[in-house]
This record gives structure tokens, C-alpha cells and sequence, in this order.
């Protein structure tokens, strides 16, 4: 196949979608395939303007000159070309190709259903609608489509106007660097490197301040736990640095001095957090996939998760289940002291019986190999390509 990959321009600092796209790329190429990856340069972006300004100059970067040179460059194109964009919300470029082979990732639809009114903890400004329903629009002219999970793609589907000509979920892939490892060590690695004593355990959780991650909700539940077990194990909260929410409610707590937020930490250093907690904690909002649940049930890591898709599909039966924190603030509070216990049981368990959930999680994590997303995305891609038809053929590949 020849492929060309729509990515996320790098300019504006996004990170997993662009990393996303690089892993569809080398994964095609590795399997012969020819592959080339298009996204929008910064010119007008870098002109030396008020950093308010940055994002509107970088929009015509992305929405006028980008779309010209993509016009003049798939005129010398194979029609066999098969055209994928690495992420919905790149939906404005579809129309470009849209009667031709193309494919539409599809990651979550959390910034749509917000600019509709759908979730409350995330209010979107008037502009924010608008260039929702401007991506809403580019992508509805699509017609094939692979989401990461089967609530994206029920999401997906209610978008949509019509049904699509081709729809399947495909799971993401675990790194294979996720392994499990001695708790013991991991725990001694991390205590050198962040000068913190971790060698009785630890909770974890990673991610980062997205609104739907819940830090907040992990710092409640930490804060209900040590009030009502009164145990000392410490709280390490690895991502971004802390807004200034966060930093107010760590440093209120009575708890705080055991309270540690980690940034800028590698790959390896976040195995090792998974590898040495007691619990990792991801009482999220919403998701599209879920990527850390996988990541912690393959480094051997006892899971607390929402008992919401896509979450629970993630987790399968390998995780305690907490609901999702609620809007009302005094049942928050019961959730959080819900929360409390759900560690208190796991922390109580017998040895048996964390190795019994940790092996159901092993087992699960099967599901998410990088080889079996790619060999999946493959086909996927074949079958649509066999869709089109060219110079009267129906094209077939061998």
C-alpha cells in the first residue's frame, strides 16, 4: 500500500498525537509498506506576536495553507493511495480527500460532547463551539472509521449523520517495555531518584491535568483514606506540574508532606512507579481508551479504576471498581470515603489474593499487543482500499 498519514502539526506542543501518528507510520513501514506523513509547517505562527495571538496565527497555518499545498500535491498521487488521519479532531482536512480512499482514528470525543453541553465538569466558551462544530463537520464527510474502543465509536456513531461504509474498534497497543518487575527494586530506584524514602510502598497515580484525569478526586479519596486508616504510605502523583487548584488542596491537606508531585519523569522511571505501587489510582471522568490501565495491569500493578466505559472495557474484571465521582459536593465526599475503603480492601488482601488479581490483569492486558494493533490496522486498511474502485476495477490486493 501506499499511505499517507494526516498528523497534528508539532508547533502548538502537542505530544500523544503526534507520537500516535509515528507508531502508525513505522508500523506500516515495517510491513513493506510505503508510507509518507503530511502535517502543517509554522510560518505564520512564528512571527513575533503577543503569545495570546500564537494560536489564531497558528490556525491559518493549519486551515489555509495547509489545505492549499495539500490540494497541489495529491494531484501526482496514485488513486490508490489510501489517505489516514491520525486523529478526529484533524476532521477539517477530510473534505480534502474525502472521494478518495482516506480513514478516520478515532481517539475521543470528550472536546465534542463538552462543546455540546454534555459534561458539566468541562464548560466550553462560545469559540470552543465553534471549532468543535467546525471539526464535527470535516469529519462527517468521511466514510470509514477505526476507534480505540466501543464507546469512542458508540460516541462515534451518534455524530455521525448517517451510518458509516466501515467501522471497527481496534485496541491500542501496550509498550513492551511495560513488564512486571520486583516491587522491592523499583521502589529503590525510585527513592534514589526523587529522594523520597518509598521503600514501605506507595499509591500512584500518572496522568496528567486534563479534567476528565480527576487529580482532584485522587487527592480527596488520598485525603479520606489516611483519615480514617491512618497508615502512612505516601501519594506519588506523576504528570504535569500541579495546577494551582491542585497545589492548594495538597497543601491544605494534613497529609501534604506525604504528597509528591512528580514531573518530567522518562519511560523507564514510570514502569518503575507502576512496578512498585501498592495501588495505582484512576478514578477517572472519561477517556477514549484508558491507556494507564493497561499499562499498570502489564508491569503487575493492582488497578483501581471508574466503573464507567471505556474504563471498565480497559480493565475487564481485573480492577476494583469505584463510580464516578459525582457534581454534588456532599456526595463527593461519600465517594471519596467509598474510594477510602476500596484501597483499605486491597491493601488487606493476602498475598494469594493479589497475586490471583495481579494474574487476572496479565492475562487480561493480552488483549493490547502492539503487534496484534498493528496486524489489526493493517487488514483494516486493505479492506477499505478494497472498497474503491479504480479504472473500473475493483481493487485487489495480494
Amino acid at each position: 500500500m501506499q499511505i499517507v498519514i494526516f498528523c497534528h502539526p508539532s508547533f502548538p506542543g502537542s505530544q500523544s498525537m503526534p507520537r500516535y501518528a509515528r507508531w502508525l507510520a513505522s508500523g506500516m513501514q515495517e510491513r513493506g509498506h510505503e508510507v509518507d506523513s503530511w502535517q502543517p509547517k509554522p510560518f505564520f505562527y512564528t512571527l513575533p506576536v503577543p503569545e495570546a495571538l500564537k494560536k489564531w496565527l497558528g490556525y491559518i497555518d493549519q486551515y489555509i495553507l495547509f489545505p492549499i499545498q495539500v490540494r497541489q500535491r495529491i494531484k501526482g498521487l496514485p488513486k490508490q493511495t489510501l489517505f489516514v488521519f491520525a486523529d478526529q479532531a484533524l476532521g477539517p482536512w477530510v473534505p480534502l480527500v474525502a472521494d478518495r480512499p482516506h480513514v478516520i482514528h478515532c481517539h475521543d470525543f470528550l472536546a465534542q460532547r463538552s462543546a455540546l453541553g454534555e459534561i458539566p465538569e468541562n464548560q466550553t466558551g462560545w469559540t470552543g463551539k465553534l471549532y468543535q462544530a467546525y471539526i464535527r463537520k470535516g469529519y462527517r464527510k468521511g466514510r470509514n472509521f477505526i476507534s480505540v474502543s466501543i464507546k469512542t465509536q458508540g460516541d462515534l456513531h451518534q455524530f455521525l449523520k448517517a451510518s458509516p461504509a466501515f467501522s471497527e474498534v481496534i485496541y491500542n497497543g501496550v509498550n513492551p517495555n511495560y513488564t512486571p518487575g520486583q516491587a522491592a527494586e523499583s521502589r529503590s530506584v525510585l527513592s534514589a531518584r526523587f529522594g523520597i524514602d518509598l521503600s514501605s510502598g506507595y499509591l500512584v497515580h500518572i496522568g496528567g491535568n486534563q479534567w476528565y484525569k480527576n487529580r482532584k478526586g485522587v487527592l480527596e479519596i488520598y485525603d479520606a483514606w489516611r483519615k480514617a486508616y491512618l497508615q502512612s504510605i505516601p501519594l506519588l502523583m506523576i504528570g504535569e506540574e500541579p495546577t494551582a487548584e491542585l497545589s492548594e488542596l495538597a497543601r491544605t491537606s494534613a497529609f501534604q508532606n506525604d504528597i509528591h508531585f512528580l514531573t518530567g519523569v522518562d519511560d523507564q522511571h514510570v514502569v518503575h512507579a507502576y512496578r512498585g505501587a501498592q495501588v495505582f489510582l484512576f478514578p477517572s471522568l472519561a477517556e477514549g481508551f484508558g491507556w494507564p490501565i493497561a499499562e499498570a495491569m502489564a508491569c503487575g500493578c493492582r488497578v483501581m479504576t471508574t466503573s464507567e466505559a471505556p474504563m471498565t472495557e480497559v480493565a475487564g474484571t481485573a480492577a476494583t471498581l469505584l463510580r464516578r465521582r459525582p457534581l454534588d459536593e456532599l456526595d463527593s465526599q461519600l465517594w471519596a470515603d467509598e474510594g477510602a475503603v476500596r484501597i483499605q480492601q486491597i491493601l488487606n488482601e493476602t498475598a494469594e489474593k493479589r497475586r490471583e488479581w495481579i494474574d487476572e490483569g496479565l492475562a487480561n492486558i493480552k488483549r493490547f499487543t502492539i503487534e496484534n494493533a498493528t496486524d489489526q490496522l493493517e487488514d483494516a486498511y486493505q479492506k477499505i482500499l478494497g472498497t474503491y474502485r479504480f479504472a473500473g476495477q475493483t481493487h485487489t490486493l495480494v
